[in-house]
């Protein structure tokens, strides 16, 4: 692609911008605005442009520069590629998936381009779609995880949960997971009896929740199991069944013959049947439950909802799952309706800040781990959440939950559907397009109107 005529001064304020997109996002964004006044046809910095847009997290702002260098530069197969990211995040899928397949076109060997492929083809809740795609894409590059890893989601959705949990361990094959250091060997397979297993954790509290579920499967196999967790859900796991010990910290004398990833204990559970099975019984200590209920003690009146809007701001997906706190507060206004955040966490500030905490009680500023979110959750009539770690700790619970799904979710909610085998006492509410809560948000109020009204 040919760059624009530019006059020396533009070429300074392009090599400016160039530089400023690395080193200083804000005077990038000056920089970029500078010269495209001057030279509005310089498709490259269109595309530089939303790229930064979408590093920043400005989906819409990173299409609009896009689809101008698209209109630009159309035979430029780069900045496609840069279009194609940004179509797949806002799950204009078929687009992408057109984009890339252009691409391909003029570049075979792109395994990115396949790979994510693969990715919108899930995307669309087209599960086997991708599982067939893959498999004839994955003999070209046998070596490319990313395949492998979009395999697995791919036969997660499908519920293919025996093939998956086995293809999902090239997860540590990845730059994502950073590899255990223990002194004592992973297990290879071989018998247990007699011996004592390790379970380590891996990923989010979401996912310890989700897969402790499976520790009576390890502990069929004649092994003493020992876990290994993080202190925030520690309380919560203090009497796992299957487990003989649970602990936040492990000396390096510790009697341990072997140990496992917490996930891939599904692998042996799906290797003998493919029932789900119920989710693991959870402890809530006594004082957790003390501070739960003098904080709803003015409210035994009203139907007492907790709501959580944000998961972890250091997800990288995180602002595409999570909505606005001031989503909620069309439900603080339902006669009869108490709001309680059950969020903890650096969105806190914008909800103190506007005052929103005078209609959502803050009932979780205070926690000191999971133990006292849970508690909370069992003094609720009903919780509501984003698809983050407390829909997984309300479900298992078995209290009365609605998830609120933006319309790419986790494979466990799979992309169609208002129930989730792994959890039956959930409902779920779907995004039907990327950051548009308005719809979703609309229908939960509608259910939970329909709801009061049936309980009057």
């Amino acid at each position: 692609m040919a760059i624009p005529r530019v006059t020396q001064e533009q070429a300074v304020l392009r090599r400016a911008a160039h530089k400023a997109h690395v080193d200083n996002a804000p005077e990038a964004l000056q920089a970029y605005a500078t010269y495209l006044a001057q030279v509005p046809n310089d498709a490259a910095i269109w595309s530089n442009l939303g790229a930064l847009h979408r590093k920043q997290g400005r989906y819409l702002q990173a299409l609009r520069a896009q689809e101008r260098a698209q209109r630009i530069a159309p035979d430029d197969v780069g900045l496609r590629n840069n279009y194609a990211n940004i179509l797949s995040d806002l799950g204009h899928y078929k687009a992408s998936i057109a984009a890339r397949r252009w691409i391909l076109e003029h570049n075979p060997d792109d395994v990115t381009q396949k790979s994510m492929i693969a990715r919108c083809l899930r995307g669309q809740g087209h599960y086997l779609g991708a599982i067939e795609y893959l498999e004839t894409v994955i003999p070209d590059h046998p070596e490319d995880t990313e395949l492998q890893m979009q395999l697995a989601f791919a036969q997660l959705g499908a519920g293919q949960y025996n093939q998956a949990f086995q293809t999902y361990r090239v997860r540590w094959d990845t730059e994502e997971l950073k590899r255990h250091d223990q002194p004592f060997p992973e297990w290879d397979g071989q018998s247990l009896a007699g011996k004592t297993i390790l379970v380590l954790p891996e990923q989010g509290f979401g996912d310890a929740i989700l897969f402790m579920r499976f520790l009576p499967a390890l502990k069929a196999l004649g092994a003493t199991v020992w876990v290994l967790t993080e202190k925030p859900v520690y309380p919560l796991f203090s009497k796992l069944e299957g487990a003989d010990w649970v602990g936040t910290s492990l000396g390096k004398d510790a009697p341990v013959d072997c140990w496992i990833n917490m996930m891939d204990m599904a692998a042996i559970h799906f290797a003998q049947t493919d029932k789900i099975p119920a989710p693991t019984k959870l402890q809530i200590p006594a004082i957790a439950h003390d501070r739960a209920a003098a904080i709803v003690a003015p409210y035994q009146d009203a139907f007492k909802v907790g709501v959580i809007w944000s998961g972890s701001v250091t997800y990288k997906g995180n602002g595409f799952r999570s909505f606005s706190h001031t989503d909620f507060l069309p439900l603080a206004d339902i006669a009869g309706v108490q709001l309680f955040s059950l969020y903890k966490g650096p969105a806190l500030a914008a909800y103190e800040a506007d005052g929103s905490d005078a209609f959502i009680i803050n009932a979780a500023a205070s926690e000191r781990n999971f133990g006292d979110n849970a508690a909370m959750m069992e003094q609720m009539d009903l919780v509501i959440s984003s698809d983050t770690a407390t829909a997984h700790l309300a479900g298992s619970l078995g209290v009365p939950t609605w998830t609120i799904l933006h319309w790419d979710p986790f494979w466990v909610w799979r992309h169609a559907g208002d129930t989730t085998d792994w959890y039956p006492n959930m409902r779920l509410f779907r995004q039907t397009s990327a950051l548009a809560w308005t719809d979703v948000l609309t229908e939960v109020g509608t259910a939970l109107r329909a709801k009061i009204g049936d309980r009057a």
